[in-house]
């Protein structure tokens, strides 16, 4: 096989592994969300809203705090993103005329190499875009979370652990294309590292997004526990 012919191989077929790999991620979150550490947690701030909105004047320094600590996440990672974004424009508009490093196999020409770099960037700054779509969710949450509602009015709440679950979501997006970022950044060096790179973050992927027995039972099992209190605090304050 010739030099320049690996790209063409190894690089579809380590993207397609990823690719397949959130596929059934999705239908994973979909059809069995507690399987996923994602679906587990999405579950987890819902029961929090409601917890949290029962009685806002005990738990709204807690809620806000949880949110700006939040927001501070999203913003570290939206702010590396849109640096190593300008970096990379940087360093591609002062290395066009370079010639290619002897350490990189595959294929040497400047428009592969500008493939690669522009590959980077758009990961770089989809993660940017994912993790201000997910400041702009909590910072809607924060005013939405303290305010007084009670147990029987439960739209209210849903609308607001709805939209906390659509800022969670929109972080792990933002995160997932930081894991992406991997591969393409290796294939700077060649086509095999970064076949071998997609074989290895699926994998890693998989325990990180996976759950065990033990965690669902006692998920499941505190969940039980928290709809008996709420729905014994609410018989209460009906009598």
């Amino acid at each position: 096989m010739k030099e320049k012919e690996l790209d063409l191989i190894l690089v579809p077929l380590g993207m397609v592994i990823l690719v397949l790999y959130h596929i059934w991620l999705l239908y994973t979150i979909t059809r069995n969300p507690r399987r996923t550490v994602i679906g587990i947690n999405a579950e987890t701030r819902h029961k929090w809203v409601y917890c949290l909105m029962t009685d806002p004047l005990k738990n709204g320094v807690l809620a806000v705090q949880t949110i700006r600590n939040n927001i501070m996440a999203s913003t570290l990672l939206a702010t590396a993103a849109i640096t190593l974004s300008s970096l990379i424009g940087v360093y591609v508009s002062n290395s066009s005329n370079t010639e290619p490093s002897k350490i990189v196999y595959g294929n040497k020409s400047s428009i592969m190499a500008s493939i690669k770099f522009f590959s980077i960037l758009l990961c770089f700054l989809a993660a940017f875009l994912f993790n201000v779509q997910s400041i702009r969710y909590y910072a809607h949450v924060s005013f939405l979370v303290t305010v007084p509602t009670s147990i029987d009015k439960r739209g209210s709440m849903e609308y607001v652990a709805r939209n906390l679950n659509k800022a969670s979501f929109f972080w792990s997006l933002g995160l997932r294309a930081f894991y992406f970022s991997f591969p393409l950044f290796l294939w700077i060096f060649g086509p095999i590292p970064m076949f071998v790179s997609c074989c290895f973050v699926s994998f890693l992927l998989y325990f990180l997004d996976t759950t065990t027995s033990v965690t669902r039972d006692l998920h499941t099992h505190s969940m039980k526990e928290d709809i008996q209190n709420s729905n014994m605090e609410s018989l209460h304050h009906s009598v």
